[in-house]
């Protein structure tokens, strides 16, 4: 197993202090890229979407609980499955309501929509003990319109900006159920898409990752360098079973 490097407490500074300086860098990139994003323009939504939840039917602009900002979740569970999927269990463990309460303070609600029928949603919920809201989106266009769920017969499928021979270049069958996040805005003029996430792009709902990527052995996942810091790499899904 190729572990780090030793080396004296001097020598070990003038490595992370080099470090720092990047990271720093990394930190100005990001606020620059977070203030792009802000600067995006955005969309109106005029369809009429519905959804089910514990209380019934909502719309999209009751997800907003009151609030001015909305962030769907696209949690992948098709209408045919009995558990929801591996890798969004693995994020949706870690949404804490600490996490929501912040949320809420910055006048921004969370919630998760699924394709799966409501009743399949509350079981699994209460199965895994989580307590933010989830809605489920079966037999409206919401999945398909916001490229998480793909099917040719219901419209060209994209994924992550990317048309249906793109993705099959890059040896990726656009079919089924993908995972992403969306960000709205509701204002007195009506509800906006303001922003659309997805694959990698993602995986910072829970935070494991992030804490992981500051340790010597990273995620302890194949794809990573350096190689051979673990004697077993698990493939790139975080899903955390093992």
């Amino acid at each position: 197993m190729a572990l780090p490097d030793v080396v004296s407490h001097e020598q070990w500074l003038r490595a992370r202090t080099e470090l720092l300086a990047q990271e720093k860098k990394l930190t100005r990139l990001r606020d620059r890229l977070v203030a792009d994003r802000r600067r995006l323009p955005m969309e109106r939504i005029d369809k009429d979407y519905r959804f089910i939840g514990p209380d019934g039917e909502r719309s999209l602009e009751d997800l907003f609980d009151g609030r001015r900002q909305l962030i769907v979740c696209h949690f992948m569970f098709d209408p045919d499955w009995e558990d929801g999927c591996a890798s969004c269990t693995a994020g949706a463990d870690e949404m804490s309501s600490g996490h929501l309460e912040h949320l809420h303070a910055r006048d921004t609600t969370l919630a998760y929509v699924s394709r799966a029928p409501y009743e399949k949603l509350a079981r699994y919920r209460a199965q895994r003990g989580w307590t933010f809201p989830w809605y489920s989106s079966h037999g409206s266009e919401f999945n398909f319109d916001f490229a998480v769920t793909l099917d040719e017969s219901v419209t060209p499928p994209t994924y992550n900006y990317k048309g249906a021979d793109a993705l099959r270049a890059m040896g990726f069958e656009p079919s089924g159920e993908f995972p992403g996040r969306s960000s709205f805005l509701r204002t007195a003029d009506g509800i906006f898409h303001t922003y659309s996430v997805y694959a990698r792009g993602a995986e910072s709902i829970g935070g494991s990752y992030y804490l992981l990527d500051e340790t010597a052995l990273g995620r302890q996942e194949a794809w990573e360098e350096p190689k051979g810091r673990v004697q077993s790499a698990r493939a790139a899904r975080p899903d955390f079973a093992s």
